[in-house]
C-alpha cells in the first residue's frame, strides 16, 4: 500500500542498483571505515561539485560544530542566533562555552548583525551564526565586526549545500563552516556532515581532532574525538551526488508554485539575501498569529499533511541556555511553518496544501 502521508520532507533514495555498485566496491576492498577509498573519492567529488578547496567529511553535522567550538571557543562567550536548530546552541553549551543570543532580522531570519557589537564583552571569543534555510547571514558585516574585535567566526551552514553568495560557495566564508548530510537534507549520506576551513594550520587541527587526535597509527597531535564516517555512508553519498541537479529542479518547481499561489496578503515568506544563489532547501511561511498557524496545521494534519514548526521554540527559551528575551525570534518561531518540499512532491499535492492554507488564514 502506498503511503498517503505528505511529510515536510522525504529522503531521496538513489536507484538501489547504483548504491549496490558502490557497496560492491566496499566488499571488494574489505575496508569499512577509517577514511577508505570511497570516502576519499567522495571528498574529491564534493570539492569539485561545490567549488571549494577543502572538505573534511564527518559522521554528522553537529560534531563539526563541537570540534570548531572546542578549538576556537576557549570556554568563552559565543555570540549566536536564537533562531536555529537546537544543535547550534547545544554544541555551545556542550563545549563549556556560554551562548549569548542576538535577535534576528524579521525578513532574512538570520542573526541581526547590527546588534552583535552591543553583545560583545571581554569574554567573547567567537560568533556562531546560522545561514537560515539556506539564506546567508550578512557575511560582509560579520567579517568586519570579527576583525575589529579579533573574534573567530563559525557558520552553521547545515542547510546550505550548493548555496553560493557573491559568486562563491557559502562554505568559503568564516573561519569554519559546517554542513549537515543528514537524510533530510538536500544532499545526504544517511547520517553525515562536513567541515570547511581555509586556514591550513587550523584545518589540520580540525582534521586530527575528528580522528581521536591521531598523528599516525601510534602518535597523537592532541585531544580528539571520533568524528569519522564509514564507507557505507560514503557509498550513499556517491550514489546520491549524480542526481543533485534533478533534486534541486524538482524542489524548485514546487517552490515556484507555492510562491505563485499562496495568499501572501496574509502570509510572509523568507526574504533571500541579495547576491545569493539559493538551493531550495526549505520552504517556510510566517502566519499573522500563532493561533492561525495552529489552525492551519490542524487542517493540514487532518488531510495527512505534516508540515513542521521549524525552528521552534526560540533557542533562548530552552532552560539550559539561560537566554534573555529575544522579541523577534520568539515571535517568528511561534508563527513559522515549513511546508512539504522534496524532489518527488507532485504539483497536485502542492495544490492541496495551498488550498487548505488559503482557506484557513
Amino acid at each position: 500500500m502506498i503511503n498517503s502521508k505528505i511529510n515536510v520532507t522525504k529522503t531521496f533514495f538513489p536507484p538501489l542498483a547504483e548504491y549496490n555498485e558502490q557497496l560492491q566496491r566496499i566488499w571488494n576492498n574489505e575496508w569499512l571505515t577509517n577514511r577508505g577509498e570511497l570516502l576519499l573519492e567522495l571528498e574529491e567529488k564534493l570539492m569539485k561539485h561545490l567549488r571549494v578547496s577543502n572538505i573534511i567529511i564527518m559522521n554528522n553535522g553537529t560534531i563539526p560544530l563541537q570540534i570548531a567550538l572546542k578549538i576556537l571557543g576557549n570556554n568563552g562567550e559565543i555570540i549566536t542566533t536564537p533562531f536555529s536548530y537546537v544543535a547550534t546552541s547545544a554544541a555551545i553549551v556542550w563545549e563549556n562555552c556560554k551562548p549569548v543570543f542576538v535577535d534576528i532580522h524579521r525578513e532574512y531570519l538570520t542573526i541581526d548583525e547590527t546588534k552583535i557589537e552591543a553583545a560583545i564583552t571581554p569574554k567573547t571569543t567567537a560568533i556562531l551564526a546560522t545561514h537560515v534555510f539556506g539564506n546567508p547571514c550578512n557575511i560582509d558585516a560579520i567579517e568586519v565586526i570579527a576583525k575589529k574585535y579579533n573574534l573567530k567566526v563559525i557558520y552553521d551552514a547545515a542547510h546550505c549545500f550548493g548555496v553560493t553568495y557573491q559568486g562563491r560557495s557559502i562554505f568559503e566564508y568564516g573561519d569554519v563552516s559546517t554542513c549537515s548530510f543528514h537524510a533530510t537534507k538536500l544532499f545526504h549520506t544517511g547520517e553525515g556532515g562536513a567541515l570547511f576551513c581555509n586556514d591550513e594550520e587550523l584545518r589540520e587541527k580540525m582534521f586530527y581532532s575528528h580522528n581521536f587526535g591521531h598523528n599516525g597509527p601510534i602518535n597523537f597531535h592532541g585531544l580528539g574525538i571520533n568524528g569519522k564516517i564509514s564507507e557505507l555512508q560514503a557509498a550513499m553519498g556517491l550514489a546520491v551526488l549524480p542526481f543533485m541537479d534533478g533534486i534541486v529542479y524538482g524542489r524548485k518547481k514546487a517552490v515556484d508554485f507555492y510562491n505563485k499561489n499562496l495568499d501572501f496578503k496574509k502570509l510572509t515568506g523568507l526574504k533571500l539575501r541579495e547576491n545569493t544563489l539559493w538551493n531550495y532547501s526549505y520552504y517556510c511561511v510566517i502566519f499573522e498569529t500563532e493561533a492561525i498557524l495552529l489552525k492551519v496545521q490542524k487542517a493540514l494534519n487532518e488531510e495527512q499533511i505534516f508540515p513542521r514548526r521549524y525552528f521552534y521554540p526560540s533557542l533562548n527559551t530552552i532552560n539550559y541556555t539561560n537566554g534573555s528575551k529575544m522579541n523577534i525570534s520568539e515571535s517568528i518561531a511561534s508563527r513559522v511553518l515549513c511546508l512539504p518540499l522534496y524532489k518527488e512532491i507532485e504539483i497536485s499535492q502542492v495544490k492541496r496544501i495551498i488550498m487548505i492554507i488559503n482557506l484557513n488564514i
